[in-house]
């Protein structure tokens, strides 16, 4: 039995109809939002309720854990969550972390999916850790109205990825054995500059777009206007400069190791629409 967190989610239920057929437990906020697929049962819980996730989890052998919505009390949440399948008697969870995920991370958060990761390996269970880079519609969503990607990352690349090819990926990881203790960089085929990715989305989408770099006091400055919460202009902020420092630069062979096709580029991604 594989239990699934966030499978109303983009990516979640992206692994959740991978699975479909095969035993399979959605545990959701919302049942009434719950992907309707063969051979799954709904349970109702959220991240950290403990007597929810107990009952949620019963039977449940391999746990998909996907990081939770991001926010101020996000790894608290991951470690409750964490304590009560091992609680509930799973033996496995795959989790969706972040590539170069460590403390000192300039991503800050990288910083918690490093916790999370930390809390698993300390819980005892089997594991396995998907460390995604930044998703290709990070790319395309980062287009202003007026056709301007703007952001500190220098002239720092990217080697972002698609939802797509990290849920296949996910679905060979739970199906399958040999992943145990496992850490996988799930990247895209090649990694770019903002410029140049902003040349490709010109050409698919046929107008003008092109990236200005900010400063990081710019940046936010910029995004402070938003009225955010600070940790989370803090994200934002730091995942152009995690671009720029090199640190989403490396590009993995992991995602056609496991589903053995290539992963998706940015040309492809965007030419699909």
């Amino acid at each position: 039995m594989i239990g699934l967190t966030g499978s109303t989610g983009q990516l979640g239920s992206r692994i959740a109809e991978r699975l479909a057929g095969q035993p399979l437990r959605l545990i959701v906020r919302d049942p009434a939002r719950a992907p309707q697929l063969p051979g799954a049962s709904v349970a109702q819980a959220a991240y950290g309720e403990h007597a929810a996730l107990l009952s949620a989890l019963d039977g449940v052998d391999v746990l998909m854990l996907l990081s939770a919505t991001e926010s101020a009390d996000r790894v608290s949440l991951h470690k409750a969550t964490i304590d009560a399948a091992v609680a509930a008697g799973v033996r496995r969870i795959v989790y969706t972390s972040f590539v170069g995920a460590a403390p000192g991370a300039t991503f800050t958060f990288a910083r918690d999916h490093w916790h999370t990761e930390e809390h698993i390996r300390a819980s005892g269970v089997d594991y396995t850790f998907l460390r995604d880079n930044l998703y290709l519609d990070f790319v395309s969503g980062g287009v202003g109205a007026d056709g301007v990607v703007r952001g500190p990352a220098g002239d720092g690349r990217v080697a972002a990825v698609s939802r797509d090819d990290v849920a296949a990926a996910a679905a060979v990881v739970l199906g399958s054995d040999g992943h145990s203790g496992a850490t996988y960089d799930l990247t895209g085929p090649s990694a770019f500059t903002l410029t140049e990715a902003a040349a490709v989305l010109s050409e698919a989408l046929g107008r003008a777009v092109r990236y200005e770099p900010e400063t990081l006091d710019e940046a936010y400055r910029s995004r402070e206007s938003y009225g955010a919460p600070a940790w989370e202009v803090a994200g934002w902020v730091t995942s152009y400069a995690a671009i720029a420092s090199g640190e989403l630069s490396q590009v993995s062979t992991a995602v056609q190791d496991l589903t053995g096709r290539p992963a998706t580029s940015l040309e492809e991604y965007v030419g699909r629409g």
